[in-house]
């Protein structure tokens, strides 16, 4: 065999969403672009809002020398000392520009935090339904990931995290708004969250990190948003990116916070830096840093995504599908109308309705679809997810 079978095997693992896109492609091809509804991607289709494109060409056309040159790995420090501002607000705790790193996307950040905290064999928990990169990310710097279910509504099921911290767990991995649920957690499930870490860090004498994925963090529909956990628990790395909430996922341009109480914290800045060298990010980009500098407080339109929410939650549940109400974030996670949701994806597929089996997110008899796309793609699945429905149940 020419590469790793481990690699091999991975690829297999994350293939679903690619082999979903693929078919979709080929669909296309045959019947045409209007005809093939592909709800599987969460690639969104929004531009980048105004202040955005202005703060791009404000940044290119800036005429002052090193612009583009390197400059400290952690990021810019004006950059930083910006958002560190905006998040101290956020957080009720007094950040500085030595807490934030600039990263490549919240992959990048995501990687560098494990590689940071991970010795060989340590453990990092994450919630079923999850985000599958997080296993291939643990993998990546000799750790492995545990995952824990959620209850029936996709809520923390703090008596199976309980159960499943041992003497190896170095961390656990939140989202919220999560994907591939919507689901947005509360304070108080946080607060929970935080008192069950700390109590179970105090009992191994040693610090079990809380690390937040959150590109999500500011499309919410509705209620108080997730308290980030800086707030609410001092061994907490914030990463999120601007993918999503500026809808520039090819950017690449986030950033990791680390409670400047937290447990080593110097050194854990200090790893958080190196690693973004030696895994190869080197630093953020440094034309988007100058970006978003200038737009910390901008969003896109989030009426769009809660409008397309509504009409789909609406029709799914007259059709007849058991879903949870997404509060953020721009997916649905339906239960299968049949056992198997393999079998329902291939009604589904006939149908030219294309989304993503529940397994690929560690949920099996689920699927997930989104709705990041322009409403003639969305209202033109209704019919297919409607038949599609339909035809599972009458057998």
């Amino acid at each position: 065999m020419a590469i790793s079978e481990k690699v091999l095997g991975f690829m297999e693992r994350a293939s679903w969403i690619r082999k979903m896109f693929e078919e979709g492609i080929r669909l296309k091809q045959e019947f045409g672009e209007e005809n093939v509804f592909d709800l599987s991607l969460g690639n969104p289709v929004a531009e980048p809002p105004e202040a955005v494109k202005a703060a791009i060409v404000k940044a290119a056309q800036d005429p002052a020398p090193g612009r583009h040159r390197y400059m400290p790995n952690a990021g810019f420090p004006d950059v930083r000392a910006a958002i560190a501002n905006a998040l101290s607000a956020e957080c009720k705790v007094t950040l500085g520009p030595d807490d934030i790193v600039m990263i490549c996307g919240a992959a990048g950040g995501l990687n560098i935090a494990l590689k940071t905290l991970l010795d060989p064999g340590d453990e990092v928990i994450v919630f079923a339904p999850y985000f599958v990169e997080y296993f291939f990310y643990a993998d990546n710097h000799g750790g492995q990931a545990v995952a824990v279910n959620t209850k029936p509504d996709f809520s923390i099921d703090f008596d199976a995290l309980a159960a499943a911290i041992t003497d190896r767990t170095k961390a656990v991995i939140i989202n919220s708004p999560n994907n591939p649920t919507g689901v947005v957690y509360t304070r108080q499930a946080m607060e929970e969250l935080a008192a069950l870490l700390k109590e179970q860090s105090q009992k191994r004498g040693k610090p079990i990190y809380l690390i937040a994925d959150d590109p999500y963090k500011k499309i919410l529909f509705e209620g108080e948003p997730t308290p980030n956990p800086i707030e609410v628990y001092e061994d907490s790395l914030y990463i999120t990116s601007h993918s999503k909430d500026l809808a520039v996922p090819g950017e690449r341009i986030g950033y990791v916070a680390v409670h400047p109480d937290c447990a080593d914290s110097a050194n854990v800045v200090a790893g958080l830096i190196f690693c973004n060298r030696v895994l190869g990010f080197v630093n953020a980009p440094a034309l988007f840093q100058r970006v978003v500098k200038e737009v910390q407080h901008v969003t896109v339109d989030v009426d769009a995504y809660r409008r397309r929410r509504d009409l789909l939650y609406s029709e799914l549940t007259r059709i007849g599908y058991d879903v949870v109400k997404p509060g953020g974030a721009f997916y649905f996670f339906p239960k299968s109308p049949l056992e198997d949701e393999m079998q329902f994806i291939e009604i589904l597929t006939a149908k030219k309705v294309l989304v993503v089996p529940g397994r690929g997110f560690g949920a099996p008899g689920y699927f997930r679809l989104s709705y990041c796309f322009p409403d003639a793609v969305i209202e033109g699945a209704l019919p297919g997810l409607e038949a599609a429905f339909r035809e599972a149940r009458n057998g």
